[in-house]
């Protein structure tokens, strides 16, 4: 069992944020207003859970706030945040001005990828990097990325990126993350052909000539 953390504060969002992902938030309800000004002042982290249509998850991910945006003068704010690491809800507290619950830091299952798999995901993901902002990622800088440090720079579907965040191994999260980055590719691939029959009238231009 990992680390347990008594009376960690909360924010429960509509979002899954992913260890080392950056998220910019904007403060305004009181409560946290004052969870997040408590933590701008001592340093310490609080936890982003999803909370979804079914309801709020089991497993979220420790955040930091990263950088002050903006205070503005009634006390609201924007921060930069940025994920730490991933824990598990034991119970919630109630007794605090804003949500927090005793938390269990999750440990990995210490499964390394294997190098293939990992290779193949680092491929898929320079790939598609370059493919939308044309500038293909160092290679040095690629090799030194884990599966959450890619995974945090590509904007996936809430459901997948709680997957992720709730797989206690490398190996399976660079499986995971190569599956992701294939069918985002498929669906770039489709989209542009789907913009080429616009173009076309309803008409796929397949090439060759005759006459």
């Amino acid at each position: 069992m990992g680390a347990v953390v008594q009376r960690f504060p909360l924010f429960p969002l509509g979002l899954v944020l992913l260890p080392t992902e950056l998220v910019p938030l904007h403060i305004f309800e009181e409560r946290y207003r004052q969870m997040i000004g408590e933590c701008l002042d001592t340093g310490d982290e609080f936890g982003i859970v999803w909370l979804s249509d079914n309801g709020l998850k089991d497993i979220g991910c420790s955040a930091r706030v990263a950088r002050l945006l903006k205070r503005m003068e009634d006390g609201r704010m924007d921060v930069l945040v940025q994920g730490v690491a991933p824990f598990r809800l034991l119970r919630r507290i109630e007794d605090l001005p804003y949500p927090a619950g005793d938390v269990e830091l999750l440990d990995d299952a210490g499964v390394e990828a294997d190098p293939s798999t990992a290779t193949d995901a680092r491929d898929l993901y320079a790939k598609l990097v370059e493919r939308v902002t044309d500038e293909r990622p160092d290679d040095a800088e690629l090799d030194d990325m884990d599966a959450y440090d890619m995974a945090a720079t590509v904007e996936f579907a809430l459901d997948a990126k709680q997957v992720l965040l709730e797989l206690r191994s490398e190996a399976d999260r660079m499986t995971a993350v190569a599956e992701l980055f294939d069918k985002t590719m498929q669906r770039l691939d489709f989209s542009e052909r789907a913009g080429e029959v616009a173009r076309s009238n309803g008409k796929i231009h397949l090439g060759g000539g005759g006459g």
